[in-house]
């Protein structure tokens, strides 16, 4: 359960940073997204999330 909040935590750390430091970017941001087909978006998604798994994998193999 730790782990988990520790996970949580740092993703809305992160998230948080985009909003504070780039609100306009980030507008440019999904400004593109919207033009991407429906598909590309949901592989861009998929992409994230098994480069996500990777990570968490790799910091568990490493002894995180």
């Amino acid at each position: 359960m730790p782990v988990l909040l520790l996970a949580i935590g740092l993703v809305l750390v992160v998230e948080g940073l985009v909003f504070a430091l780039a609100p306009s970017r980030l507008e440019d941001l999904l400004a593109v997204l919207k033009t991407l087909p429906l598909d590309a978006r949901r592989a861009l998604g998929l992409g994230a999330v098994a480069l996500g798994v990777g990570l968490v994998w790799l910091a568990k193999a490493l002894g995180a």
